[in-house]
């Protein structure tokens, strides 16, 4: 139930693993849902609308009487736990089973495979039957526990959300200095998945590169003073591009230092990371 991006893209790779797939939308589709689920009982329902309509959802299929006995209800959040589909009638399983991939889009059945699910049940029965499906997608199951799916799905944001919001703040820096989007992301791009590539083969720790990891403390400092100069130039303010920057200098030097970056070497890039740098080019001037 749900005809957004990630219900036609289940839907599809669903399909082509060998099952039969009744997509339904959430909106006016539980009459439909129960009419389908009386000729099949052991259906596993997935519940793909956004995280804030899931209870709301499972209230109107309850109150429609589209549960049968047999027919599982899962859905799709990574950082919802079960107690979200607690409307639903007792005796049935429940489950969620959330995709570790972003749907801006719906996407082809490849999309699926070689990445996580998440998956937990309220059985085992369900579960494995959870397992069985993400493999059939060509996929890998992780089970994650309910304590556990906040913090799961908050490294998922880091990995996905804030990779891309990284993107657009190194496209407008490029585009400050006259380069267009489409070039910009045209020589950002193969910069990015190699360093991905990277910290798939070697982890974050050893793939890590770049000034913070060299100790190189006037880099950083040329860095900080030139984007001090965007800010206090952009009609947004607010320090915005080295603040940024400054934080995530202090993410690469722990990381830096776990590399194997001298003691002397982390405090001068440290220093230069907090320093105020309007203070520093008043005193240069």
């Amino acid at each position: 139930m749900g005809r957004g991006n990630l219900g036609r893209s289940l839907a599809r790779a669903f399909r082509r693993a060998g099952h039969r797939v009744l997509l339904t939308p959430a909106r006016h589709g539980v009459q439909a849902l129960g009419r389908a689920l009386l000729s099949r009982r052991r259906s596993v329902v997935f519940l793909t609308v956004p995280d804030g309509a899931i209870e709301s959802l499972a209230g109107e299929i309850a109150a429609a009487g589209a549960t049968p006995s047999g027919a599982a209800f899962v859905h799709c959040s990574g950082a919802l736990g079960l107690g979200v589909l607690d409307g639903l009638p007792r005796g049935h399983a429940v489950g969620s089973f959330h995709p570790l991939q972003s749907f801006p889009e719906p996407r082809p059945p490849e999309a699926f495979r070689g990445s996580l699910v998440a998956i937990d049940a309220s059985s085992d029965a369900l579960r494995r039957r959870l397992q069985r499906l993400a493999r059939d997608l060509g996929a890998k199951p992780r089970n994650v526990r309910e304590a556990e799916r906040v913090v799961y799905h908050a490294a998922a944001v880091f990995a996905s959300n804030y990779l891309v919001a990284l993107a657009g703040e190194a496209v407008e820096l490029l585009r400050a200095i006259g380069w267009t989007e489409r070039e910009a992301v045209a020589g950002l791009v193969p910069l990015m998945q190699g360093a991905l590539a990277e910290v798939a083969r070697r982890g974050p720790t050893v793939a890590l590169t770049g000034p913070v990891r060299r100790g190189d403390v006037e880099t950083v400092t040329r860095h900080l003073e030139a984007l001090a100069g965007l800010d206090s130039s952009s009609r947004r303010g607010g320090g915005r591009k080295a603040d940024v920057y400054r934080m995530l200098g202090r993410t690469a030097l722990e990381i830096a230092k776990k590399a194997g970056l001298d003691t002397a070497a982390a405090e001068r890039v440290d220093r230069a990371l907090t320093r105020d740098v309007a203070a520093t080019r008043r005193r240069r001037r």
